[in-house]
């Protein structure tokens, strides 16, 4: 710690824990989306939670731009990042399914499916490479979302849970919005417009506009899915070449 204070100036370490602080600020939002759980508000929920989200696509730009890696060698930003994501990406959205109805109390279980899956998906050391997710990525705060917003059926729900917590186990490399060079400059775009559009679904969930809305923003979820296919038979291909 103390080599480190020494080869960087004090401006360059602010600048690196201001970054950690910043992905640090997905706790307190943990707490604030549990807290609506509690009291039912789906808006609030799905609002905190796509606040978080935008924190986690943008707080590696912030960490390679100050180089906090370097900068700050005692201190995990990566470590801390995955506990924020586990929460916001896995745990708060499972807990999500029962509270907000989207299967029946007593059937609330099912969600140790996905948790369970999610955990093995994060530990494994290949889950992320310099380009990809390997393994479907959790986003479950997105299904949930999209469960709700357009009222799927229990068959829907318990199906989505299952197929995706398999899919975690099965190394499909996935974009990585943020460092995937295929399509980077349409996948961002296309993400920030995606993202308002979520944005305004959050606001009143169970409405019928919400609902339009929801199935017209699906095309960005669709066209993440086949990039990310024709992104891993590339991927496979370059291997085969090497």
């Amino acid at each position: 710690m103390a080599d480190s204070a020494a080869q960087h100036s004090f401006g360059a370490r602010a600048a690196a824990w201001s970054v950690h602080l910043y992905t640090a600020l997905g706790l307190p939002l943990a707490y604030f989306c549990g807290d609506a759980l509690v009291r039912g508000d789906a808006s609030a929920f799905f609002l905190l939670a796509t606040l978080a989200c935008f924190i986690d696509a943008t707080d590696g730009f912030f960490a390679r731009r100050f180089n906090v890696k370097e900068v700050t060698p005692e201190f995990s930003g990566r470590r801390l990042d995955d506990i924020v994501d586990y929460l916001h990406f896995v745990a708060l959205p499972m807990m999500a399914v029962p509270a907000l109805g989207l299967v029946p109390r007593e059937f609330g279980w099912i969600v140790i499916v996905p948790l369970m899956a999610s955990g093995y998906g994060f530990c494994q050391e290949r889950a992320k490479t310099d380009d990809a997710f390997v393994g479907f990525p959790s986003y479950w705060n997105i299904l949930v979302l999209y469960l709700y917003v357009l009222q799927a059926p229990m068959w829907v729900t318990v199906g989505s849970l299952i197929v995706l917590s398999a899919m975690i186990f099965i190394p499909i490399h996935y974009v990585y919005p943020s460092r995937t060079k295929l399509m980077m400059p349409v996948t961002v775009g296309a993400g920030f417009l995606w993202m308002f559009m979520v944005i305004a679904m959050s606001l009143n969930p169970a409405t019928a506009w919400a609902r339009q809305l929801g199935w017209i923003s699906m095309a960005y979820p669709v066209y993440y899915w086949i990039l990310s296919g024709v992104h891993h038979r590339q991927t496979q291909r370059r291997s085969a070449g090497a």
